[in-house]
């Protein structure tokens, strides 16, 4: 087996369909699943169940992958070995991020790691989805909650809250809840329920087991920005609640606790830049941990 078939195979592995491989790799569809059958007869065993929706591995399939990841691990890292140990880090990292953490959060603060690193390039994806590390779709993920699927080591960053919020000028008008069950009456903030990502996320009960949207916005900033207007009350994170905000705590006794956790894919965790950003997320965020309550 040569490495550009290697690479080829991971390719296909981690999109788990040969169209997205395609056109990862810039190379013809069909051209990439000739090449792949190829590699199963050179190797004597079907790595791949082709399906009309995509591709899945065998156990054979597996294996390989596995093989493969830490060969290309081995590479990356023999690779910075080489380079000048008194060279700066560079390279191109992609960080993903909820939003709230990464807009309210990270992008202030990203100049910092510039001063140490100035040939590093940062790729910021703030967006509220989640990221498959194993497609490469992010070299660092920050996820709500503790990851427990895919080969990933995960460090938690930090725990923080979140509690009712609302303008100064809705709650004049509308009244400002007295109990629990007063929110019924009331206007209400939060996610698109089709499009929350993760479990972690769906909190609205704990607030108010009947609570309903009246005004649905699927990200954290977005939820910040409605309740400032005066849309109605809003489940916010604490730390993007700042003095001018111009927002009012409603019940200020209810709160919930998530947590931040930083995950990279085990094969690359021994490289320079990603041991590098990494280190600096949790040095910034450990610096901060007040802000996070």
């Amino acid at each position: 087996m040569n490495w550009d078939d290697a690479r080829l195979f991971l390719a296909v592995g981690r999109h788990g369909q040969f169209l997205a491989a395609s056109r990862a790799l810039a190379i013809n569809q069909a051209t990439l699943s000739r090449r792949i059958s190829a590699l199963e007869k050179d190797v004597g065993s079907k790595l791949l169940v082709r399906r009309t929706n995509g591709c899945e591995l065998t156990d054979e399939g597996k294996d390989l992958m596995r093989a493969l990841e830490r060969a290309e691990s081995e590479i990356l890292v023999g690779l910075d070995k080489l380079e000048d140990h008194d060279a700066d880090i560079a390279g191109t990292v992609r960080i993903g991020a909820p939003d709230g953490f990464g807009i309210g959060f990270l992008a202030s603060r990203l100049g910092a790691l510039y001063e140490n690193h100035p040939n590093l390039t940062i790729e910021l994806v703030p967006v509220p989805r989640s990221f498959s590390l194993s497609q490469r779709e992010a070299d660092i993920a920050i996820m709500v909650g503790r990851p427990e699927k895919g080969r990933l080591v995960a460090r938690k960053l930090t725990d923080y809250q979140l509690g009712l919020y609302a303008a100064p000028e809705y709650l004049d008008r509308a009244g400002r809840p007295q109990t629990r069950a007063d929110l019924a009456h009331h206007r209400l903030i939060g996610y698109v329920e089709e499009l929350i990502y993760t479990p972690s996320l769906d909190y609205t009960h704990e607030f108010l087991r009947t609570w309903r949207s009246n005004l649905a916005i699927s990200s954290a900033a977005g939820q910040v920005e409605a309740a400032r207007g005066g849309a109605g009350i809003a489940i916010l994170h604490d730390y993007l609640v700042h003095p001018d905000s111009g927002l009012e705590p409603v019940l200020p006794e209810l709160k919930i606790s998530r947590s931040y956790w930083l995950a990279v894919h085990e094969s690359q965790r021994n490289l320079a830049r990603i041991s590098t950003v990494n280190d600096f997320l949790l040095h910034m965020v450990s610096k901060e941990r007040a802000l996070f309550g």
